[in-house]
């Protein structure tokens, strides 16, 4: 076996050449744990989103999106006495009228963007039970209470959506009263009105989806009520559905992130494998002399190997150092929501995997021209 220190003293004889090496497995590594913490994170936010206790009454015919969604307003008060298995908190079902809407909110600097507003009354905290309220108070008349990412979506800083700001909708001025958190759910990103203000500004006389919470009642009891009440022309659909459907929809677009991110990393690879073809191939005659003087091919491969891997893992290395300074915590801003980026052990492990191919696969072909050709010819290339 030819000595480790040997594979660490050749990584050094050009150092342009390993720093090509190096920054291109970096990027390799670093695109597709960026890719993987995307996927992840969009997968997590919208299963943690739905409830499997929890099911949405909506108009039928709209049961792909709450937003298109219209409901009648008696639906919640019938809905509340006659579906039995509820779940009640000081004697009070929990069902939940509310208005989904999205439409642009202005803050006080003026930055005008796309929000995703809910209109609620407190009975909203009764089928949400992720949400904590972390600063003031449930929203009332002419005030709002927005989550702690709600920045994000809006594309301003936390301290323009803070307590006791304003917002503006449809040239009505409404102040913060609330900060909310509401982990791992899309909720986090969304502004909470008042519902009967928020009927008004968006002139509706109808609610968007009643959502019920399962106690000792199935999916099939509320599935039987819609049936009943032919008359509200409701749709019982599961939450956790809905949010897994959203997932598929959003497929295409996780899609298209692991092709950018496998197309960059390709050429950076492809770039990383002439890198090495022309090293190697300056090698060939100093190569054939280590043949010649006792060590076999499969030694001098696997030294060859050991170079590589240490110029990759070396740059696996400077991508997770630069992923946890620039990804690990990142919020990423959808049309639903926001989630956040989190290198999570199935990522690095993705990454680790990554860095370990650069260095044995990519070695294959380079290291196959340098060593097959017969001892004597390669003894006499120059």
């Amino acid at each position: 076996m030819l000595p480790f220190t040997y594979a660490v003293r050749n990584l050094f004889r050009d150092p342009a050449r390993l720093l090509q090496t190096v920054g291109g497995a970096a990027l390799v590594v670093f695109l597709l744990m960026t890719a993987a913490a995307l996927n992840q994170g969009m997968n997590e936010v919208l299963s943690a989103s739905g409830s499997p206790k929890n099911v949405i009454l909506m108009g039928k015919g709209s049961e792909e999106s709450i937003e298109r969604s219209e409901v009648h307003l008696e639906a919640e008060s019938i809905a509340a006495t006659a579906i039995r298995g509820l779940q009640e908190s000081l004697g009070q079902p929990a069902v939940s009228g509310e208005i989904t809407y999205q439409a642009p909110l202005v803050t006080d600097s003026g930055h005008k963007e796309q929000g995703l507003l809910r209109g609620v009354t407190e009975k909203a905290l009764l089928v949400h039970p992720k949400v904590r309220l972390e600063e003031g108070r449930f929203p009332g008349p002419g005030e709002v209470m927005v989550g702690i990412l709600a920045h994000r979506k809006l594309g301003v800083i936390p301290e323009e959506v803070g307590l006791g700001n304003s917002v503006f909708f449809e040239d009505a001025e409404m102040t913060i009263s609330g900060i909310f958190s509401a982990p791992g759910t899309v909720l986090e990103s969304e502004v909470w009105f008042d519902r009967n203000d928020l009927a008004i500004l968006t002139q509706r006389d109808s609610l968007s989806a009643v959502l019920v919470r399962l106690d000792g009642a199935e999916f099939e009891d509320v599935e039987v009520f819609t049936l009943q009440r032919n008359d509200l022309e409701l749709a019982a659909v599961r939450e956790d559905h809905y949010y897994d459907k959203l997932g598929a929809f959003y497929g295409p677009i996780r899609t298209m992130t692991w092709l950018t991110a496998v197309m960059v990393a390709a050429g950076a690879f492809f770039g990383g494998l002439n890198t090495l073809y022309a090293a190697f191939a300056s090698r060939i005659r100093e190569l054939a002399t280590l043949q010649s003087i006792g060590f076999r091919r499969r030694s001098i491969f696997l030294s060859l190997v050991q170079e590589s891997l240490l110029a990759t893992l070396t740059g696996t290395l400077l991508a997770f150092v630069l992923a946890l300074l620039i990804v690990d915590g990142m919020s990423v801003p959808f049309s639903i929501g926001t989630f956040r980026l989190t290198l999570t052990p199935t990522v690095i492990l993705a990454g680790l995997s990554v860095g370990v191919a650069l260095g044995t696969v990519g070695i294959l072909p380079p290291a196959w021209r340098t060593l097959s050709p017969a001892l004597p010819k390669a003894l006499r290339s120059n």
